[in-house]
């Protein structure tokens, strides 16, 4: 074990422990929420994504476990989170396919003489800051709260890094929807949401949602995934959960 990253972390496992990961004790800690996002991208042998706030790794981690010959360019701006991102790549075998740069989405030139990529994906803070109070702590309010880069950011970086036909996918707030279609604007078609409902009949509290760049596909709303049965998981979430199977749009 390496006992510098053991120290201020936990040893967690995800997909039925094929992925190990370490992530700090304080601050954003992935649950669900990566895996799923991981396992809605499109994206297939021999392609590259770019994640857009990697953290320490969890979605381009379980991403990378189910497309073997696929590559991933994560950006993220806290030293420390890039760091353990490395780490935890070296942990998993896949140091040569995760490469991490340090960066902020908010910056117009990051990536700028990079090739585009195929597909992008994010998990960006979910908490407007005009509706909700900082959370406790810096690590948490960095990882929960927008800031100066807003959605717009996101979607915009997204935008200039990817290929004519690239796809953007993203997992946020359900009662978020009417902000990510106002970022996406001009210029992304095919946009498709998907809905994660906690039970059957409860309101969808994340979505995902999926763009291409310049497509002129129609809006498409998917039937979503139901999370939990009464006895826990249901079938289809444990497939994605703890089997590495992809979400099917």
């Amino acid at each position: 074990m390496d006992t510098d990253a053991s120290r201020k972390h936990t040893d967690d496992r995800l997909l039925g422990g094929r992925v190990k990961l370490w992530q700090p004790c304080l601050g954003y800690r992935a649950a669900i929420d990566p895996v799923l996002l991981a396992a809605a991208l499109p994206l297939k042998p021999g392609q590259t994504a770019l994640e857009l706030g990697l953290g320490s790794g969890a979605a381009a981690l379980c991403l990378l476990a189910r497309v073997p010959q696929g590559r991933v360019l994560g950006v993220e701006r806290d030293p420390a989170l890039a760091r353990l991102a490395k780490r935890n790549a070296k942990r998993n075998g896949l140091g040569e396919r995760l490469a991490v740069v340090l960066g902020d989405v908010g910056d117009p030139s990051l990536l700028k003489e990079h090739p585009p990529f195929d597909h992008a994906f994010a998990n960006p803070p979910y908490l407007d800051p005009a509706r909700h109070d900082p959370p406790p702590g810096d690590a948490k309010r960095k990882a929960h709260l927008e800031d100066e880069a807003d959605l717009a950011h996101w979607v915009g970086t997204a935008y200039r890094r990817l290929k004519p036909r690239g796809t953007l996918t993203l997992i946020h707030r359900a009662d978020r929807l009417d902000a990510l279609l106002a970022a996406l604007g001009k210029g992304w078609g095919g946009v498709t949401v998907f809905p994660l409902w906690p039970k059957a009949g409860a309101p969808a509290k994340r979505l995902i949602l999926r763009a291409a760049k310049g497509s002129r596909a129609a809006f498409s709303l998917q039937p979503g995934l139901v999370l939990h049965e009464s006895q826990g998981y249901s079938e289809a979430a444990q497939a994605i959960l703890r089997d590495g199977a992809a979400l099917a749009f």
